[in-house]
């Protein structure tokens, strides 16, 4: 009898220590926001420094307007790009950073939202020490093109995120 509760409490165990790992690794992409993460954005991962997720929000493609969270791990942002019908960002987690070529940085929290005119190039992305989330809105999805640039170098992200 003994030893059938010892062995069944080595296996309860086993499986809450299982369980807890699987979670952990599922859990390696924190929910900073009431959005969904998605999916890790491995189709655009080449535009990218460091790794991040895109979730699809809307799906009605008769209502136009495509709108994704994009999800950053710490000190990751994407390359310069523009769009030539411009984006919307409302940031809704962590901390990140929004720069056009040629102005300094911007800070995003939370609540921010960023209207980027048709053409302007600028990069996104998180904090070099916090996760980033915003949505991200397609303006005039039937004619947006995107054209995406150079990466934003590691010493160009580190003068633009210094706090000042």
């Amino acid at each position: 009898m003994i030893k059938i509760t010892l062995l069944a409490l080595l296996l309860s165990l086993f499986s809450v220590l299982h369980n807890g790992a699987a979670w952990a690794e599922s859990r390696d992409v924190p929910q900073i926001s009431p959005f969904p993460v998605g999916e890790e954005n491995t189709g655009y991962a080449q535009y990218f420094s460091g790794r991040s997720w895109l979730a699809p929000l809307t799906r009605d493609k008769r209502l136009n307007v495509p709108v994704f969270n994009v999800t950053f791990e710490p000190g990751c942002r994407n390359n310069w790009h523009k769009h030539t019908g411009g984006q919307m960002l409302i940031a809704v987690g962590g901390s990140g950073y929004y720069q056009e070529r040629g102005k300094a940085a911007r800070r995003l929290v939370p609540g921010d939202v960023v209207e980027i005119a048709p053409d302007v190039e600028h990069w996104h992305g998180a904090a070099p020490d916090s996760w980033f989330s915003h949505l991200a809105v397609e303006c005039n999805p039937g004619s947006n093109k995107n054209t995406w640039l150079e990466a934003v170098n590691d010493a160009d992200y580190k003068t633009a995120t210094a706090e000042k």
